[in-house]
């Protein structure tokens, strides 16, 4: 029996509906042609050929959805969110549902050949699907590789807005996954489970590629201290304070969220410093999202 974390047969219908909503007749006539033959034959080979040319029926259009349907997406799918997909990836996220789950030997070597056969804008939607896959822990050996990609659309699959990582991978493949981020200069904000997922070794990695950064006489992304707040100490206080005397203001600022946001007496004594900015962070005008907000214009 495959194993989901979800209601599959909810979830299927509302893509669906999102998808008629957001597509033409043609695409949808279309779509509901292939999913009439695929439950009548159930043949891997039409799943594939359906899959490969979605995009020529649909479309890439950037979609966006309506509150209620956001709003009911999170019920069904907590932290799943597909706000700016294409009209394209959505298909054929839903059309990976309509796969059948009877053997669960077919469906992984059905799934593996499309991920080893997938072009770039295939590869983003299978990596996107992720948290919609029976069977989760089969994955996880599959999205540590796709980390290592170079492709910014197939990492941004993976690393944004996506919660399957922060759910199942292992802590090195996780830190791997935020250290690759921040390499590629993705939204750190973005990473669901971020804070839940910060751990001491990856602190470690971080402080040591800022003391490389600043020797070499660059600066590091201030989001990338957010992942200290448990973890400051005597070992890293000088580090947070470095960037406390920082007259980049986006710094001080990071610096000041981490401080309060740290059970560490001296952090909380250096926040004490600044009146201005500890009322900015108790009154909720400066947080970790105002802050990442201010970064990206």
């Amino acid at each position: 029996m495959a194993e989901y974390v979800y209601d599959q047969d909810k979830v299927s219908t509302l893509l669906s509906t999102i998808i008629k909503n957001k597509g033409n007749e043609k695409a949808n006539i279309w779509l509901q042609q292939r999913l009439q033959l695929q439950q009548q034959s159930g043949g891997i080979p039409q799943f594939n050929q359906t899959f490969t040319a979605i995009p020529r029926f649909t479309g890439k259009e950037i979609i966006t959805l309506s509150p209620l349907e956001n709003e009911q997406l999170q019920q069904l799918l907590p932290s799943f969110f597909v706000e700016g997909w294409t009209l394209d990836r959505l298909a054929r996220v839903w059309w990976l549902l309509q796969l059948p789950v009877t053997d669960k030997s077919v469906y992984l070597d059905t799934l593996e050949k499309l991920f080893n056969t997938a072009e770039m804008n295939e590869l983003a939607a299978l990596y996107s699907a992720l948290p919609l896959l029976p069977w989760p822990e089969e994955w996880i050996a599959r999205t540590s590789e796709g980390i290592r990609s170079n492709i910014g659309i197939v990492q941004e699959a993976i690393m944004l807005h996506n919660p399957y990582p922060a759910k199942y991978l292992p802590e090195p493949a996780w830190n791997q996954l935020v250290m690759k981020a921040i390499f590629t200069d993705k939204p750190l904000h973005l990473i669901t489970g971020l804070d839940e997922r910060a751990n001491l070794p990856l602190v470690n990695i971080l402080v040591d590629f800022a003391h490389e950064r600043w020797a070499a006489g660059r600066t590091v992304d201030p989001m990338q201290w957010r992942l200290l707040v448990n973890f400051v100490n005597e070992d890293n206080l000088g580090d947070v304070t470095r960037i406390w005397h920082s007259l980049n203001s986006t710094e001080k600022e990071a610096a000041a969220l981490v401080c309060a946001q740290s059970n560490y007496a001296p952090a909380k004594e250096l926040l004490a410093q600044s009146p201005a900015l500890q009322a900015e962070i108790q009154d909720g005008s400066l947080t970790w999202n105002t802050l990442a907000q201010k970064i990206l214009k």
